[in-house]
């Protein structure tokens, strides 16, 4: 699985819109449906910011594990 289809998985089963995500990213929403649709790359800090966020590891986050490790 690609991130970004991880990043709008996530997105959609906490119920929350790109507009959401994007506001506590402190980017607009059109920034963030490039990292959603794969148009551009998500940097690292935002990551980690939505890592913590959805409190799951990056690994996870990036779509390397298909099973979601707890941060806490």
């Amino acid at each position: 699985m690609h991130y970004y289809q991880r990043l709008r998985d996530m997105r959609e089963d906490s119920d929350k819109t790109q507009a959401d995500i994007a506001a506590l990213l402190q980017i607009t929403r059109q920034q963030y449906h490039l990292y959603e649709s794969g148009k551009r790359e998500l940097p690292m800090h935002l990551f980690i910011v939505l890592a913590r966020y959805y409190n799951v590891s990056l690994d996870y986050l990036a779509g390397l594990l298909d099973t979601p490790k707890r941060l806490y």
